[in-house]
């Protein structure tokens, strides 16, 4: 199920333009879509889950007009928000059980069936008796994926899912992720490189509301081979030297020393080594340029 966005845009009330004519389609697989903070991520994730309009452009799925047909839409669609809700007192089959209602399944029998399989599947049954308001960040978040999974939607979207996460728990969310069964286009929006590395086979870039890149890691990363090089180095002064002279992709403390990967057709210098690309190289040699065409 395709989901094709052509020409979109936002701007709010307070002036900020979200999305700049945005042309994206999104294939039947689970796909990343990258952007630091304020990127526009959220606010085309509301867009297409129909909780808000565009100022202009189309969103199409599968046939389906997203701006107008948006009960269809609804009925296919799966929606962990960034902030996910819930009610505090209630149990999570209890509001499972509400939630299925509202989505249309009216038999009793093929709720509790739904209900108790999701359970299982998030790895749930345990707590299932449970008021939501003691369970932890990462209990809620396997919790709000059981509810974009009621009724088996074709189009699932999550919108910053890890975020604080600890690693043992963001390893339990990806890995539910991933179980998500064949034929569903699964939108993993985030800020955080790993998530997209480990799960997604296409993906995009967005910054300021605009589309920097789109196509598949692996491509991305092939471009980059034998342009990554890497330095370790003590003092402040020598990294403000070499951000100066080259093109630094990023810079991390180890022990104290500064580990810098630079992007460079050829060798910068004595002391580097050729490394593996990454896509946070990616990520980062991609926002890089996109600042530098703003300056302009």
């Amino acid at each position: 199920m395709a989901l094709t966005i052509t020409n979109l845009s936002k701007t709010y009330p307070n002036g900020v333009q979200a999305i700049k004519n945005l042309t994206l389609t999104i294939p039947n697989v689970m796909f990343g879509l990258l952007g630091p903070n304020g990127a526009g991520k959220s606010s085309l994730m509301r867009t297409v889950a129909t909780l808000q309009d565009p100022d202009s452009g189309s969103i199409d799925l599968d046939g389906l007009n997203v701006l107008t047909q948006k009960d269809e839409v609804r009925r296919i669609l799966g929606y962990l928000p960034q902030e996910f809700g819930v009610y505090p007192k209630i149990s999570a089959t209890d509001l499972l059980d509400h939630l299925a209602i509202m989505k249309g399944i009216t038999n009793k029998g093929e709720r509790k069936e739904m209900v108790e399989a999701l359970l299982n599947q998030t790895n749930l049954w345990d707590s299932r008796k449970k008021s939501l308001s003691t369970y932890s960040g990462g209990m809620k978040q396997r919790f709000g994926i059981a509810q974009a999974l009621l009724a088996n939607p074709k189009l699932i979207i999550v919108d910053e899912p890890t975020a604080g996460l600890d690693p043992a728990e963001r390893n339990r969310f990806l890995n539910l992720l991933s179980s998500v069964g064949a034929g569903v286009t699964v939108i993993l929006s985030t800020h955080i490189v790993e998530d997209v590395r480990e799960l997604c086979p296409r993906m995009a870039i967005i910054s300021n509301g605009e589309l920097l890149l789109e196509g598949s890691p692996n491509d991305a990363l092939e471009d980059l081979r034998g342009k990554i090089w890497s330095k370790v180095m003590g003092s402040d002064d020598e990294l403000r030297a070499l951000e100066a002279a080259f093109h630094v992709v990023s810079a991390h403390l180890v022990a104290g020393m500064h580990e810098v990967r630079v992007y460079s057709d050829s060798a910068p210098g004595d002391g580097f080594r050729p490394v593996d690309s990454d896509l946070e190289d990616v990520y980062f040699i991609n926002l890089a340029s996109s600042k530098k065409g703003q300056a302009k």
